[in-house]
């Protein structure tokens, strides 16, 4: 039986969940072997050798190969253990996160500055940014409000 999940509807985010979890298992358990300055020599000598020596799938060995975070998301990565990936190759979260949103460094710093990301087109999957405010509750007169 699966569970409900209507968080599934939010555009463009993954929820770091059991499933998730489960999935990500073997990847995530990479990421905190890099905690080991042994561990990060050995991958960076030969990052592909060392993919293998861990029970994680092809796709999930090669978005760490590409350094493709949203892929490693979606495929049970957690963000916190992916940041040891790129500690690793020297780079810094807000480095990290702006390549997952397409920006530069400098674009997601001024967009984090400036308050974030807009809410507007980002609450739910087929929802336009005024949706939401212009949802009326339930009548007092037992009419179901229509949407």
């Amino acid at each position: 039986m699966s569970l409900d999940k209507p968080y599934l509807d939010v555009p463009g985010t993954t929820i770091f969940d059991a499933e998730q979890s489960r999935m990500g298992y073997h990847l995530n358990q990479f990421c905190m072997s890099l905690m080991k300055a042994e561990n990060r020599e050995k991958f960076k000598a030969d990052q592909r050798a060392y993919l293998d020596t861990w029970p994680m799938s092809e796709a999930q060995k090669q978005a760490v190969l590409d350094m493709d975070l949203n892929r490693c998301i979606s495929l049970g990565g957690n963000i916190y253990f992916l940041a040891k990936i790129g500690a690793t190759h020297g780079l810094s979260f807000q480095q990290m996160a702006g390549s997952m949103t397409g920006m530069t460094e400098e674009e997601y710093r001024n967009m984090m500055v400036s308050g974030g990301r807009s809410a507007e087109g980002n609450r739910v999957v087929g929802e336009d940014g005024d949706a939401q405010a212009h949802r009326q509750p339930q009548g007092s007169a037992g009419k179901k409000a229509t949407h």
